[in-house]
């Protein structure tokens, strides 16, 4: 048998052979996905603790967002320094926003939120936290600083942007009074 067909068989049977144990490999390794949302909830923020969002920007184990609800102030931290404070707009007194620690669990770039007594198209920078609950840009009022929210945390197109673009999944968010 001339050599060239010889490597060739030789090249195509190691090809052959790495792909069935790749496949072999990911078969061991895949485990079904849990239905307990505690258990999810607690390994996605084991993830997010660690998680690199690009080359330049490296997610902080310490990064967190602060809502204090009488003052009507949200603060994001990294570490021990400020890096944004911003006047909010909180829920009123028919419709607080959820007090406690959560995590950002969805964002959207742009989202309609519908509920009882209001249907707003095109929200933009929204992050979720608890729910139905979302830190999220307003564009249809300028009354920051006094509670007029459903519960949301409104803050800013502008500025809604920034720190939509600063906080990762899973960053932290602390809703205090």
């Amino acid at each position: 048998m001339p050599s060239w067909i010889r490597s060739a068989l030789m090249r195509s049977s190691g090809t052959f052979c790495t792909g069935i144990l790749l496949m072999l490999m990911t078969s061991f390794s895949w485990s079904s996905p849990t239905s307990n949302p505690k258990t999810t909830t607690a390994n996605a923020y084991t993830v997010n603790q660690s998680i690199t969002v690009s080359k330049n920007n490296q997610i902080s184990q310490s990064r967190r967002i602060e809502i204090d609800l009488s003052e009507q102030r949200l603060r994001a931290w990294e570490g021990k320094n400020l890096v944004y404070s911003y006047r909010i707009s909180t829920g009123k007194s028919k419709t607080p926003t959820p007090i406690g620690r959560f995590q950002i669990n969805s964002k959207y770039r742009i989202n309609r939120m519908r509920g009882r007594g209001y249907d707003i198209p095109d929200v933009p920078y929204a992050m979720y936290f608890y729910e139905g609950y979302a830190i999220h840009g307003a564009y249809w009022h300028n009354r920051f600083g006094t509670p007029v929210s459903h519960g949301c945390v409104n803050l800013p197109v502008s500025q809604a942007r920034k720190l939509y673009n600063w906080a990762a999944m899973g960053t932290v968010v602390i809703v205090r009074r």
